[in-house]
């Protein structure tokens, strides 16, 4: 624990931000890690609980008291080993993870939980600038080869694991860079695409080899970025390694079929993210501009929240965020839900950056011509949930002025013909079926052949694809030294 008495004497402390007008000019991260000093006294709030509820609020169960403490204490070395115990990518879950630890944290219940994410940055942030993150080669290797089709997190951490197991792994990656929806999902306002840069560099000395521009099966279908130049049959795959690891994601996005659909001016979330995070990179401009327009988002996640960042900064005129469901309450109540993660009102510092009007309970009925076939505009309705199914309500529809349309309603499943290709059986909702469980886990019905991460799962965070990555690692791991024999009968 921290400082027996801390938790009284400490407020919680965020991390400092630019003001909305200042970063709303750039694309740079606006988020500064805490100081020393407020990360001390942060790690000093750290109640000793009786049950630590924020390890088991952390999918990859973090061992925060622990390293809550040794930061007070100024071990940070300490901390950073500590940290990468149970966490690959610390540096990247201290800035974009929701947090599920502080919404299980006993503070929380007085909503001043500990500052567990900021000081999970703070130490990841500090452990790369003293070189204290450096590759860790496995010292014997097993002479055993693993394909791993997919560069997200979940690739990323089963590859990182299995290479220092003593595995010779090759991720495969369609894409132009590695890191799945780390590098073209989520805007350099949140994270900057070096902090991808030197992990991947550290994963290349450990011996990871990495394929870009290489489509493994067929062709994505509509809404999934692909700039493969190579393709690889899944049969050719499974005939060169001893096994491969599905780490593809949940890319195929949800679509809104109603009138007016097909007219210029719509696209789904990505088809804007990745050519913008390609234009901060230093590829060609994005194709698509908000400037001088006005936007109208659908879908009240991170992913839209994303795109009304995204837009604000190219110089759009107005953003409206629609949400099919109702708006949820400001405040959870604590006494039911704690310290599971809340039903509330949560909202993105891309909303804070300009004119942008949330709309909830609504639905969309159609998408509005300007009579040269592009969307000028789109038609809603609002809706009654009181029965606990939408209902619209009668007269209530109206119309928002939109030059640029973007549909960022969730991903409904993995590229189903990828999983055809390797005979890969599908569960109800689309996903690769494997249990995570059991004496098989991540094991899908083809000898030799794993899936983690949201192929498996369905769409989720950050966190969890981690620890899926990890766990069908040592799943791998197992197989490969013969632990699992009849597997690759």
């Amino acid at each position: 624990m921290g400082k027996p008495t801390g938790f009284l004497e400490y407020a919680r402390v965020a991390e400092r931000c630019e003001a909305p007008a200042v970063r709303v000019r750039g694309w740079h991260e606006f988020v500064a890690r805490l100081s020393d000093e407020d990360a001390k006294v942060q790690g000093a709030r750290c109640m000793d609980c009786g049950i630590p509820f924020c390890n088991n609020g952390c999918p990859v169960h973090n061992w925060i008291p622990d390293w809550n403490d040794l930061v007070y204490r100024g071990k940070i070395r300490e901390a950073v080993d500590l940290l990468h115990e149970t966490n690959n990518f610390p540096e990247v879950t201290g800035r974009v993870c929701p947090a599920p630890c502080e919404a299980a944290c006993t503070l929380n219940l007085q909503d001043a939980a500990v500052g567990i994410k900021s000081i999970e940055r703070y130490i990841a942030d500090v452990g790369w600038e003293r070189g204290w993150i450096a590759p860790q080669p496995a010292k014997t290797r097993s002479g055993k080869r693993v394909a791993i089709v997919g560069s997200g997190p979940a690739g990323l951490a089963c590859a990182q694991q299995l290479a220092r197991a003593g595995h010779s792994v090759t991720v495969f990656e369609k894409n132009d860079r590695i890191g799945g929806l780390l590098r073209y999902g989520i805007p350099d306002f949140k994270l900057e695409k070096s902090i991808l840069d030197r992990r991947i560099e550290q994963m290349s000395a450990e011996g990871v080899l990495f394929r870009t521009r290489v489509r493994v099966g067929p062709p994505p279908p509509r809404g999934v970025h692909d700039d493969a130049e190579e393709t690889i049959p899944a049969e050719q795959l499974r005939a060169e390694f001893d096994a491969v690891v599905l780490a593809i994601g949940s890319e195929v996005p949800r679509d809104l079929e109603v009138p007016g659909r097909s007219l210029s001016g719509i696209y789904f979330a990505l088809e804007y993210l990745v050519p913008q995070n390609k234009a901060v990179a230093g590829d060609c401009p994005n194709p698509i501009n908000a400037q001088g327009k006005r936007v109208v988002v659908i879908g009240g996640g991170d992913t839209g929240a994303d795109c009304t960042g995204t837009s604000l900064r190219q110089g759009a005129i107005s953003v409206t965020q629609l949400e099919l469901l109702p708006r949820p309450p400001e405040r959870e109540d604590k006494l039911i839900t704690w310290p599971y993660w809340p039903h509330k009102l949560r909202s993105s510092t891309s909303h804070e950056e300009g004119e942008v009007v949330r709309e909830w309970a609504v639905q969309t009925l159609s998408f509005v011509d300007d009579g040269s076939g592009r969307v000028k505009g789109v038609r809603v309705v609002r809706l009654d949930w009181s029965s606990g199914k939408p209902q619209p309500i009668a007269e209530s529809a109206f119309e928002i002025e939109a030059e640029l349309v973007f549909l960022a309603m969730g991903f409904v499943h993995p590229a189903p013909a990828l999983l055809a290709a390797f005979g890969v059986e599908r569960d109800g909702r689309g996903n690769a079926r494997a249990a995570s469980e059991g004496p098989n886990p991540y094991a899908t019905n083809v000898p030799g052949v794993f899936v983690a991460g949201d192929c498996r799962r369905g769409q989720s965070l950050v966190v969890w694809a981690i620890r899926e990555g990890r766990q069908c690692a040592q799943a791998v791991d197992r197989l490969l030294r013969g632990e699992h024999a009849a597997l690759a009968a």
